[in-house]
């Protein structure tokens, strides 16, 4: 908005003065580069993952269906892993909430009029809150001392689970979704792209069943992490400024 502004002010002074004023061919939006802050989510994302997902990790983390036992078991012997991981996850909240109102910025500048950026806006924000109040419970939980109280401990991780389930891979859906539907219409990203992120969105929103359906959980990682590789790919694909010599769609 700061380069439109003065573009305006210098065709002000310009038609003063009696001088035809200069029409820019090209306004670009400024901001950050959405690739590369998709990335870095990306990257800090999956540094988290690591240390719970790797061969070398073992147990495996446990789900909603495991006993006490289980649950209480692995984070007395995994409490450093999984402080790793909630730090990393805490981090990755934040350029995830900034890519959700960058790109939602970049839609309105480019010409979107429809409700799809700030369901992209909502989307984002809402993941990458639900993000950062999943790993605040998950670093209480690796904690000394709570993991001795099972009922406590229970209950942490079943918020933790819902947070960091189905509380991200529904509203991720809709971020893909707000960018999709406005950029297919608009021709702002190729047309494979756009039906693989309604796909991936529609995914998401299916994967909410899994609160009644535990069968469903596979839902989860299916729209995560393909998401992640189409906000990277959308953000780099997604252009910056606008042609004023042609019409807006």
């Amino acid at each position: 908005m700061i380069v439109v502004m003065n573009d305006i002010a210098a065709n002000g002074r310009a038609t003063m003065n009696g001088q035809s004023a200069p029409v820019p061919k090209n306004l670009s939006h400024p901001g950050p580069n959405l690739g590369v802050v998709a990335a870095v989510f990306a990257v800090l994302f999956s540094l988290g993952l690591y240390p719970l997902t790797s061969l070398y990790a073992s147990p495996s983390f446990p789900g909603p269906w495991d006993s006490d036992n289980v649950i209480v078991s692995y984070f007395q012997s995994r409490a450093s892993s999984v402080l790793f991981c909630s730090f990393f996850h805490f981090g990755a909240s934040i350029p995830l909430g900034i890519f959700a109102a960058s790109v939602a910025s970049g839609l309105r500048f480019l010409g979107a009029r429809a409700a799809g950026s700030y369901i992209a806006l909502f989307g984002g924000l809402a993941t990458s809150f639900n993000m950062a109040v999943s790993a605040s419970v998950l670093w209480a939980m690796a904690n000394p001392g709570m993991a001795q109280d099972a009922g406590v401990l229970r209950a942490l991780f079943y918020l933790q689970f819902a947070l960091g389930g189905p509380g991200f891979s529904v509203p991720i859906g809709l971020l893909v979704a707000g960018i999709s539907v406005p950029a297919g219409f608009m021709r702002l990203l190729p047309r494979w792209l756009v039906g693989l992120g309604l796909a991936l969105a529609l995914i998401g929103e299916l994967s909410w069943l899994s609160m009644l359906f535990p069968r469903l959980l596979f839902l989860i990682p299916l729209a995560r992490f393909p998401a992640f590789a189409w906000l990277i790919t959308a953000g780099f694909l997604l252009p910056k400024s606008i042609n004023t010599g042609r019409a807006a769609n």
